[in-house]
């Protein structure tokens, strides 16, 4: 270059490759001035460098205004942990004013650059968790001479404060936390089933477990699910295992089952290559109480079946080769499938998509709002059918449909008939047909969940959540040797396990449940203290459940209450809004949850309350209408004058016009009659018991508003 143009090449631009690197960047006053990232190489087309940010959300970027320290490498282990010393040593020291360090509130957290060395101690939950997780001695007198012999002029300390945990994600969506407690309940029932193939041979029931293994593999055989080939060259081959479950016998229905189900390691696929669209819908509970609510009020034949090895009805679009199974290999050669087969990602969808056509072709209508809900309309006869995976529920007053629906899906899929439903997802169902009445509870289940954290003996409570406790993240462990005491408390399992008694059957735990699940990443010892209260009520009150009848004297078929606190939650200042909807007299929907913003009045507090109900009494509405029951308008209760004037009257105020968008839409709704807005005196407000701990007497007395009775009432 220099011989071609006379002048020396500039190699000043050229930086070491993977070094660490700050990036200027734009924010808010208080956010930080600098990015840290790793060195890729340089932009083609623009002057840039090409750097890989290390904050959330990491992201490949281009920037000019970058400084680099090209004496570390980003990811080296002894550099990091260099870092992290001395920035943990430093914390025990003064700031550089000589003074202790300030608040976390009062601080700004940026970056700072000098003489080419830079600190950045931002926002990053990640940075900080990896601060903490590689040291020793966070606090004591001990650590002070630890950092001896490191020159520590070319540093600043932004602030001395303590480690922070990772938080979790702010808002958790209504379906993940439904997943996170199907799986604690799922875990309550294992502790005695094998999980491997050895063990199950090792078991004393092994000639139980040996034969559910040769009913799976002759049902596999029946279905034509694989054939054996040679392996071609250049092909991956995903593997194989057995997964043991022991189906618990139902009170005056059907003997324990073994069952062994052989499934694929979809963990080793592919995705583009083995699977491309995964997503399969499962009914939601919130429909099954609507069918329940139905059968109690019409009286209906509710029934129940199983399909037998589902998944393996589900065409594959993919070619899969699969390594043969424990225990039953014949040769080298691997399997082929040919139809769909558990544990591969795609099943579930290839399942649902092959008996939703089924079902289409035998004129059932799949209902708007719920896709795993489906209805039959025969002559003015309504036949109705619930999904959930392979478990089938059919209500209907004509048992000759319900008989010839049955008949049409053992002819194409393999069924297993129930009779009479008495249980679904882990709810038992007792009906007294002469007296009209259905009840739904999980006392078996509830039953598990105390034993297991040996509450069995314990006091009983009389609410969910004690009047006195006042849970705050200033009671979650500050020191490590602090949380490494509360490792060994089981608080994110017992919140799992409650929590899918309160998904399913148990309205009056919302409230507990939504406050405790705030501390499940940091726990402290009241946060157990209170988990343990929430034990001894659900020990007092095992029967509790829904309370479905025949004998609703009501105007509307569904009707909705809604509240909010103002400002309940101390760490955030956050009001928690929570609302719950009846048909024919018995809660089917209810909800406690903090609200995303902070309200800035009780009015404001209420009217996120209340758009949150008018959304939910949409969807409800909307469903129930598919399923036969047509209702103009629905009366959505609120204890709160102002916020009724809002959605009604053309009101605009300079303290209200921040929640114009909200406003908007629940005027709008009101104004098409969808949903009317009723006045409740607060005594009388079912869903206070979902944002505050209540009194014992007013607590019973409302839960009995909305039909959430013991057995037997």
């Amino acid at each position: 270059m220099e011989v071609w143009s006379g002048r020396p090449a500039d190699y000043s631009h050229l930086r070491v490759f993977g070094s660490l690197a700050f990036a200027h960047v734009r924010g808010d006053k208080l956010d930080s001035r600098a990015a840290k990232c790793i060195f890729l190489g340089y932009a083609d087309g623009v002057k840039g460098y090409r750097l890989w940010r290390l904050d959330s959300p990491s992201k490949l970027i281009i920037s000019r205004d970058v400084i680099f320290d090209e004496t570390r490498m980003a990811m080296h282990p002894e550099n990091s942990g260099s870092e992290k010393k001395i920035l943990v040593e430093v914390k025990h020291t003064t700031n550089g004013a000589g003074t202790p360090g300030g608040t976390e509130e009062n601080q700004t957290g940026e970056g700072q650059v000098e003489n080419g060395r830079t600190i950045e101690e931002n926002r990053s939950d990640e940075f900080r968790t990896d601060l903490g997780d590689d040291t020793d001695g966070m606090s004591g007198e001990g650590s002070h001479g630890k950092a001896a012999g490191v020159d520590l002029r070319n540093y600043q300390l932004v602030r001395d404060r303590e480690r922070r945990i990772s938080k979790p994600t702010k808002r958790l969506e209504e379906a993940d936390l439904i997943c996170y407690a199907l799986n604690a309940a799922e875990d309550l029932n294992r502790s005695d089933e094998p999980r491997s193939y050895k063990e199950a041979l090792d078991s004393s029931d092994r000639h139980l477990w040996q034969g559910a293994m040769e009913e799976e593999l002759e049902a596999l055989k029946k279905n034509s699910t694989w054939r054996l080939v040679d392996l071609p060259k250049g092909k991956k081959v995903i593997g194989s295992k057995w997964i043991f479950k022991k189906k618990e016998a139902t009170p005056g229905g059907e003997k324990a089952r073994y069952k062994a189900r052989l499934v694929a390691k979809g963990f080793t696929q592919i995705e583009g290559v083995d699977y491309h669209e995964i997503f399969a819908p499962v009914v939601k509970h919130c429909s099954v109480r609507v069918l329940m609510a139905i059968v109690a009020h019409c009286n209906l034949h509710l029934e129940q079946l199983d399909v037998r090895t589902a998944f393996l009805h589900g065409d594959l679009e993919e070619t899969i080769y699969m390594k043969q199974l424990d225990g039953f290999a014949v040769d080298d050669r691997v399997c082929l499938l040919q139809k769909s087969l558990y544990g591969l990602k795609q099943s579930p969808r290839q399942w649902y998509r092959k008996f939703d056509d089924f079902l289409i072709k035998l004129n059932f209508k799949r209902c708007n709002y719920d896709d795993c809900v489906y209805t039959l309309n025969h002559d003015g006869e309504m036949l109705y059918l619930l999904l959930y995976v392979d478990d089938i529920l059919i209500a209907s007053s004509d048992r000759g449909m319900i008989g010839e629906t049955k008949a049409r899906l053992a002819d194409a899929f393999e069924m297993k008939e129930l009779g009479e439903a008495r249980q679904i997802l882990g709810i038992d169902i007792k009906r007294d047909r002469p007296g009209g009445n259905l009840f739904l509870s999980q006392e078996c289940y509830l039953q598990k969940v105390i034993s297991r954290y040996r509450m069995v003996e314990s006091k009983m409570a009389s609410t969910p959540v004690g009047q006195h406790l006042k849970l705050t993240k200033e009671q979650c462990p500050k020191t490590e040797e602090e949380r490494k005491k509360m490792e060994s408390v089981p608080f994110s399992n017992g919140i799992g396990s409650i929590m899918y008694g309160m998904v399913c059957t148990r309205p009056d735990v919302a409230h507990g449940v939504s406050v405790l699940s705030q501390f499940m990443v940091n726990p402290g010892p009241t946060h157990w203290e209170a988990l343990k209260w929430m034990l001894r009520y659900i020990r007092g009150s095992l029967g509790t459940g829904l309370s479905f009848q025949n004998n609703f004297q009501g105007g509307g078929y569904i009707e909705g209450f809604v509240d909010s606190d103002f400002a309940g939650c101390m760490d955030t200042r956050k009001s928690r809004s929570g609302y719950v909807f009846t048909l024919f007299g018995t809660a089917v929907s209810w909800r406690s949850t903090l609200q995303s913003v902070v309200a800035l009045s009780t009015t404001e507090a209420e009217y996120y309350a209340l758009a949150e109900g008018v959304k939910e009494a949409l969807w409800l509405k909307g469903l129930v209408r598919e399923l036969g029951f047509d209702q103009k308008s629905v009366c959505v209760h609120c204890d709160s004058q102002s916020a009724i004037h809002l959605a009604n009257h053309q009101i605009y105020h300079s303290r209200s016009k921040h929640i114009d968008v909200k406003l908007h839409f629940v005027r709008s709704i009101v104004e098409s009659g969808d949903v009317q807005i009723c006045k409740i005196a607060s005594e009388e407000n079912p869903a206070d018991m979902l944002t505050k701990p209540l009194a014992k007497e007013r607590f019973l007395l409302l839960l009995s508003r909305i039909g959430c009775l013991p057995v037997g009432h």
